[in-house]
């Protein structure tokens, strides 16, 4: 029993020495070139994680544009029928308020107009101010001994702004 013993220790002594010489120490120029590797593939890592997020960051971007524009776009199809409610609403009478249709019909509108407000258009103030070409599109000069030159006079069709950018510029009558 003492020989197989001895033969056994013997072969798992060797089979130790085997294993421990598979994990044998690098030699510095192989263990320099291995970490040069992972620090060359760590970069690689961080530098493709960087441009995926920049073409993330860029697509929903673009995503955001065009869904701003289709917003826009729409929007300034729904102008002219605020101007035809405006218009509408302009001739008709007192007594003619009082009716349910009238009553109905100013529902409409103002549930039109703050759904507009809602995605960020707003009436463009003009009357009364200086003219600025960025918001108003002068169509006429007028004289006038109450206003100084250079003013508007009339507002004769409301711009908006979209997101504080002109949407429509106001169509305006200018002071001499």
């Amino acid at each position: 029993k003492d020989g197989s013993t001895a033969a056994a220790a013997e072969d798992a002594a060797s089979s130790d020495t085997e294993t421990k010489g598979f994990f044998k120490k690098k030699p510095d120029k192989e263990k320099q070139a291995l970490k040069d590797q992972v620090q060359t593939l760590q970069d690689k890592v961080v530098r493709q994680m960087a441009e995926f997020d920049n073409y993330r960051k860029r697509t929903d971007k673009e995503k955001e544009q065009m869904f701003s524009m289709g917003e826009k776009s729409v929007i300034e199809k729904i102008l002219p029928i605020v101007d035809n409610f405006e218009r509408g609403f302009a001739t008709v009478t007192e007594d003619d308020k009082k009716d349910a249709f009238y009553q109905g019909m100013e529902k409409v509108y103002q549930q039109l107009k703050k759904q507009l407000e809602d995605l960020g258009v707003r009436a463009i103030e003009c009357e009364g101010r200086e003219f600025d070409p960025n918001f108003h599109n002068a169509v006429m000069q007028v004289e006038s001994d109450t206003q100084e030159s250079g003013t508007v006079a009339q507002e004769l069709q409301k711009g908006y702004l979209y997101h504080d950018q002109v949407l429509r510029h106001s169509m305006v009558s200018v002071v001499k």
